[in-house]
């Protein structure tokens, strides 16, 4: 049998930060004390005015491929897993490649939101498992929203930020990812999103001036407040049976970081306690794609997951886009 294994983990955070009391300036009302409450960000991170999406991914990658030993062109995939690319096309995943000098690479970008880089590790390590010609996949989750929050909008610019996580996978005969499962409630589609630059709504001076004059991420209408802590146990759940394990087989739980306090609900839920699961939107505010590498990143960095301890992913964004992941550390 062959199996995909993590070999390293990389992140990169942008140095420009902003604080609640930065945003309180911006919207000239008081935000923090109800965000620190009610969400748990203090502070956020935005790329520089001469970053842009793949500046993210690369240098995640380059600590990622560093830290596993791996050159660039040993790689045989990179899969970039953002709805902020570049461009919308071609895939930024191909910007990737280049600046790398990951040669002998294919590229492709994969946008399931916010659940997109659970689902591309689900993507990453099957096709590891299904064919032998590839062994090293680059696997990249980036997240430029910065660019799209209205910053007169409380219900986004005290949340949204910017950031990239990675991991290189190898092939290996240990087990090392040990399944996924993917869910999607569709028919909230359209209630969070950039919903302009599409061919629903393409980019026209009618259509930005809806806007202000740019495309902008939007809660466009309701969807269940409890959403996440009704649907991520059940999905854990499912993933977990398939393995044969349990909720006390997990070693470390690490969700979608758009809400500390959905978290913890979570976990107690799930009848675990707080130690078992980590928590980064309070230093980096939520970064989307990016957020669960971002935070296994950081995990790992803080000596939380250690070689044989069984990790849990989950993860939910707009779509409404699910995905729940485990992982076997080998590292």
């Amino acid at each position: 049998m062959r199996y995909a294994r993590v070999l390293a983990t990389g992140r990169y955070v942008p140095e420009k930060v902003l604080t609640n009391a930065d945003v309180e300036a911006l919207l000239g009302e008081p935000v923090d004390a109800w965000l620190q409450q009610h969400v748990g960000i203090q502070r956020r991170h935005l790329m520089a005015e001469h970053e842009v999406t793949s500046d993210l991914c690369v240098n995640a990658a380059r600590q990622a491929l560093g830290r596993a030993g791996v050159k660039p062109e040993a790689l045989d995939l990179i899969i970039v897993a953002t709805d902020t690319p570049d461009y919308l096309s071609p895939a930024t995943a191909s910007v990737v490649q280049a600046r790398l000098g990951a040669s002998h690479a294919g590229t492709y970008d994969l946008n399931s939101a916010c659940a997109g880089w659970v689902t591309a590790l689900d993507v990453a390590s099957k096709t590891i498992a299904a064919d032998d010609s590839y062994q090293r996949i680059l696997v990249v989750g980036a997240y430029g929203m910065s660019r799209y929050v209205d910053w007169k909008d409380k219900r986004t610019c005290t949340l949204f930020a910017d950031g990239a996580g990675a991991v290189v996978l190898g092939a290996g005969d240990t087990p090392g990812v040990l399944g996924a499962r993917l869910l999607a409630a569709g028919e909230y589609h359209d209630a969070l999103g950039i919903y302009t630059g599409g061919t629903w709504r393409p980019a026209t001076p009618e259509t930005l001036a809806l806007t202000g004059g740019r495309p902008v991420v939007q809660f466009a209408r309701k969807f269940p407040a409890t959403f996440n802590t009704d649907r991520w146990p059940p999905l854990l759940a499912q993933v977990l049976a398939r393995a044969r394990l349990g909720l006390g087989d997990v070693d470390q739980f690490i969700f979608t970081q758009l809400n500390l306090r959905t978290i913890e609900a979570t976990m107690e839920v799930l009848g675990q306690p707080l130690s078992k699961t980590h928590w980064t939107m309070d230093k980096w505010g939520y970064t989307g794609a990016a957020c669960i590498p971002m935070t296994l990143d950081d995990a790992v960095e803080q000596g939380k997951i250690r070689k044989g301890d069984l990790i849990a992913l989950c993860a939910s964004g707009g779509g409404l886009a699910m995905a729940a992941a485990l992982i076997r550390w080998t590292v």
